[in-house]
């Protein structure tokens, strides 16, 4: 099924987030881990202790292990068994050990295939930069593989304050040297430097499913039922004219991933009195390419909270 907009209340707010509530302690936690053994003995070893590690948070994080059930009913559209669980959690913890040697320059441990390569270049060979719009599926770090193959490719990360202070923290503590540029989110300041980058030709990566507190939102149909996808990255692109690229990085067992780059919405003509129809229209797009993803490698997922919850909850509010 597409995802759609619902025709509920169309825009409307969302209340608290609950992944604010409940912060990911799994990937802080699991990295410290991870970066000590794993640097050190080597990518095999890791690869052994992920499946104790993932087991831990498997049996003692009996709310996300909920959460994570109701999702993958949606996606696989069965009853998920012990097995698609675990599963799903072993990704994440695979995703979280692999950006250990991705930002660390350890490109040559893994076999990356790309679909979409032709998009980028040409985007890349235009000047004029472009939105990437991920999610938390997969993995994005893999984008670094993605820029050793294409030169000149630059991405700036723009995510919320808190969340930037934590992947600064991670960042510094594995390798300070590969440091991506890190936008964050709140006031003016972002926009013009978002704007600046854009102007250098840097490509600016956002993660477009995740509302938090009282950030406008539209209500589209994912997975079967009601979810809220905030307006805020989609108008950013709308307002500074940019075009859109939707981009997952699909872990698919050992060392194997698969980037796709697909061509979402491209606002480089889009008037003022167009605007809210057209970033509508992207954000419902953007919505459909994740379920499709979803649907396709499930065990990606990795909002391991009540992703529908606030969509119930919402209050309608109309924005330009």
């Amino acid at each position: 099924m597409a995802a759609k907009s619902t025709g509920l209340a169309g825009r409307a707010r969302a209340t608290p987030a609950g992944w604010i509530a409940s912060p990911e302690r799994g990937s802080s936690t699991l990295l410290k881990i991870m970066t000590f053994v794993s640097l050190r003995l080597g990518r095999p070893v890791g690869r052994c202790l992920l499946y104790c590690i993932a087991s831990y948070f498997f049996l003692f994080a009996p709310t996300a292990r909920r959460r994570a059930r109701e999702y993958l009913r949606l996606a696989l559209g069965r009853a998920p068994s012990g097995v698609d669980r675990f599963r799903q959690v072993f990704s994440f913890a695979a995703t979280i050990l692999d950006r250990l040697y991705l930002l660390n320059g350890r490109f040559e441990l893994f076999d990356v295939s790309i679909e979409g390569e032709a998009l980028m270049r040409e985007t890349l060979g235009r000047g004029t930069g472009a939105f990437l719009m991920g999610a938390h599926l997969g993995s994005f770090e893999i984008m670094s593989a993605v820029g050793r193959r294409q030169a000149g490719l630059r991405v700036a990360m723009v995510m919320y304050e808190e969340n930037a202070r934590r992947l600064n923290a991670i960042f510094n503590a594995v390798n300070p040297a590969t440091k991506p540029e890190i936008i964050p989110l709140g006031g003016i300041e972002a926009m013009l430097r978002i704007s600046e980058r854009l102007d250098e030709g840097v490509f600016v990566g956002m993660l477009g499913d995740r509302t938090i507190g009282d950030q406008p939102a539209l209500r589209v149909n994912f997975l079967g039922r009601p979810a809220l996808f905030p307006t805020g990255p989609m108008r950013a692109a709308a307002i500074l004219r940019r075009p859109v690229i939707f981009m997952v990085g699909l872990y698919r067992g050992a060392n194997r991933y698969h980037v796709v780059f697909e061509p979402l919405a491209d606002f480089s003509q889009t008037r003022p009195a167009q605007r809210a129809a057209a970033v509508a229209a992207a954000i419902e797009r953007y919505g459909a390419l994740l379920e499709r993803y979803c649907r396709s490698d499930p065990y990606n997922w990795f909002n391991f909270y009540d992703f529908w919850q606030d969509a119930g909850n919402a209050s309608s509010a109309l924005e330009e």
